[in-house]
């Protein structure tokens, strides 16, 4: 038998770690990732709609290609290039949401 985990159990540890949080769930699209965060991540102040994240979205993902050769790889999995994606959705934000 093979564990990827370190400790014995840490997994269920981890997992029970979570109950009593509501799951978000988002149903596999982009719509729906857009609506769960939105439900999420209430805050007062600037908090973008879901038509104003697709515009976010366009303008970081028309981003990325030049994101990854500057970065110097081809995966969005790397601190470096999320810090960067971070970096540009925020700007992108800014002149965004009101």
């Amino acid at each position: 038998m093979v564990r990827d985990e370190a400790v014995n159990y840490r997994l269920a540890k981890s997992l029970s770690d979570l109950n009593g949080t509501d799951p978000y769930i988002h149903g596999g699209t982009v719509d729906g990732v857009f609506r769960e965060m939105g439900n999420a991540l209430v805050r007062k102040g600037r908090q973008p709609s879901v038509v104003q994240m697709w515009s976010i979205y366009r303008e970081v993902r028309g981003k990325i290609p030049a994101i990854l050769k500057r970065c110097g790889t081809r995966s969005v999995f790397q601190a470096r290039v999320f810090e960067e994606i971070s970096f540009a959705a925020n700007v992108a934000a800014g002149g965004i949401v009101r």
